[in-house]
């Protein structure tokens, strides 16, 4: 465990089921981390958990956030939020359970080493456990086709949501201009670090889909990654060009 400031930002909305079972499993394995829960006035009671764990868990800390606003918009608010309080490394991580908590000291060994660092489904094969099989195929063809010939990232799972960052890789981005979300959002970023010449490394995990509440996932989110991907394209093009 490193001795650097580390949170750990997790983004809510209607998971009240699962924040109070997650916040105790991530403070086993990485008691001196802090938790950051952005959540957008859940009508489940989730804030009410976070502030019931705040007082069990000094290190807990709730940004309430006035309607759903998406998942990137919640990231971006955590980053500022642990930007202006130091934080040397800030993860992303969900808080459904498909990221397990047992995969956070591996983050922060690899940390040590690099700028950005990110939890792979793919890097080992194909370890995602309980999706279907559309979604499985959508996701894989998507990390291991799409981004890597249409946005050119290297990497084999650019979408996913479990990484960490150092410090000065979010200082460097424009977070003003980052207006993404959901899959493309994770792609958006991934991409600005990677043009910047940061170093970054996969890992790889295991993902296993959530077992309560409901997936945020959508049709709008996926166009959305489709459309980002060739805005990304583009504009590798035109600053080749220039």
């Amino acid at each position: 465990m490193t001795d650097e400031k580390a949170l750990i930002v997790i983004p809510t909305y209607n998971e009240s089921d699962n924040i109070g079972l997650l916040v105790p499993e991530i403070y086993k394995v990485v008691p001196n981390v802090e938790v950051l829960v952005v959540d957008d006035s859940s009508p489940d009671g989730t804030a009410n958990c976070v502030k019931a764990l705040s007082e069990k868990y000094s290190g807990v800390h709730l940004l309430s956030r006035g309607k759903k606003q998406g998942l990137g918009k919640a990231y971006i608010s955590g980053f500022r939020w642990a930007l202006e309080r130091g934080y040397e490394y800030i993860f992303e991580m969900d808080a459904d359970f498909s990221h397990d908590p047992a995969y956070l000291p591996d983050f922060l060994a690899a940390i040590r080493e690099n700028d950005l660092v990110l939890g792979s489904r793919y890097k080992n094969g194909v370890n995602v456990i309980n999706w279907p099989m559309s979604r499985l195929m959508l996701s894989y063809c998507a990390n291991m086709i799409f981004t890597r010939i249409i946005a050119g990232l290297p990497f084999t799972d650019s979408t996913g949501g479990f990484k960490c960052f150092r410090k000065k890789v979010l200082q460097s981005l424009n977070l003003n201009k980052i207006g993404s979300s959901g899959y493309s959002f994770q792609i958006e970023v991934n991409y600005l670090a990677w043009k910047k010449g940061f170093r970054i490394a996969e890992i790889p995990i295991i993902f296993t889909d959530r077992k309560r509440g409901e997936s945020k996932m959508s049709t709008r989110i996926i166009r959305e990654a489709m459309i980002l991907l060739w805005k990304l394209r583009l504009r590798s093009l035109i600053h080749r060009n220039g």
